[in-house]
């Protein structure tokens, strides 16, 4: 039993471990192009990598210039980290997956928040004239963890409830 839960926690690491190290490698091999150069390349008619600094949140939401509300969502972030490692200790099964590569890129950004003050996005996805918001590595395994989650409570919970029924 205990060999397995090691086992478990193991695997859980190595994930969060890939998409912290993954997210890193990708901001830094974009900001040794910043040194030499303003990044902005074009990649194909749909993708350029275009380096921004965010100071808000996921797709720079909430983005603000004063000290105070950076530190204040900082902290913020720093207490949904917590809750997602205690909410890791008490899911079971597939979610802690979910949950595991969501606190990986957010560990991530946090880092880089606390370490450079802002965020290095770079990834600008377009049609023609229409810009989605720039983002990063950390931002897409976010995002995929969120969505994952929410298709779970909408649609295997509901499930699971009216077999019950």
């Amino acid at each position: 039993m205990i060999k397995k839960n090691i086992k478990k926690i193991l695997f859980y690491l190595f994930i969060f471990i890939f998409v912290f190290a993954l997210d890193r490698f990708s901001k830094l091999y974009i900001l040794n192009l910043s040194s030499t150069e303003q990044v902005d390349i074009y990649v194909s008619s749909f993708l350029n990598l275009y380096l921004i600094w965010n100071t808000g949140v996921g797709f720079g939401l909430f983005a603000l210039n004063e000290p105070f509300y950076y530190n204040l969502v900082t902290i913020f972030i720093v207490f949904i980290n917590i809750f997602l490692l205690t909410m890791m200790f008490k899911t079971k099964k597939y979610k802690i997956f979910f949950l595991t590569i969501i606190l990986g890129g957010s560990t991530g950004n946090l880092f880089d928040r606390l370490y450079y003050k802002a965020v290095p996005d770079f990834i600008d996805i377009h049609y023609q004239n229409y810009h989605w918001f720039v983002f990063n590595i950390a931002d897409i395994f976010i995002t995929i963890g969120i969505l994952c989650l929410i298709f779970d409570e909408i649609f295997i919970k509901n499930r699971k409830i009216s077999n019950d029924l």
